[in-house]
């Protein structure tokens, strides 16, 4: 496994820690710099997850909405996680007017140890700029049941029949 990029050896043309593909100079780097606004809340969220990668705590204090018009936070030790991947599950554009939903997992190493962090968190766009405002589910998604089909219902196989003189 490569070690994880720190904010001294990222440059422009090392992959984005975000798992976008893209360069991390075509992708994070204007947002955390501050030079590009995240055009929508997925955006936001991987150039986050960056800013995690790099210990750049910050641009995460600006782009956090409780902590982004306080005075900015003194610099602290780099944490013993190393994040590893980002995987966006689900990006729900415009939920309501200017707030959004991104579902992800951070995969992690801690002491040697190898973690998921999944989490689905809300974004709102103010004044043209999106924050970060509150982690909405802690976890995977809930699994919901399908449906039970009734013995008169069509069989769910696709034959045509009903399902009580098919698979039932």
């Amino acid at each position: 496994m490569s070690s994880t990029p720190t904010a001294s050896t990222l440059v422009s043309t090392s992959p984005c820690p975000c798992g976008s593909e893209r360069n991390f100079g075509d992708c994070c780097a204007p947002i955390i710099a501050g030079t590009t606004p995240a055009p929508d809340a997925e955006a936001l969220m991987r150039s986050r997850y960056t800013a995690h990668v790099v210990h750049d705590t910050r641009y995460l204090d600006r782009t956090y909405l409780p902590t982004a018009k306080l005075a900015p936070s003194g610099d602290v030790a780099p944490p013993a996680t190393k994040w590893v991947k980002l995987v966006i599950n689900r990006h729900d554009a415009q939920v309501r007017p200017g707030v959004s939903h991104v579902d992800f997992s951070a995969h992690f190493t801690e002491n040697g140890t190898a973690g998921v962090m999944h989490e689905k968190s809300e974004f709102e766009l103010i004044d043209g700029r999106w924050f970060f405002t509150r982690t909405l589910r802690q976890g995977p998604a809930p699994v919901v049941a399908a449906a039970k089909v009734g013995r008169n219902d069509p069989c769910p196989c696709g034959s045509g029949k009903k399902y009580k003189k098919c698979c039932g």
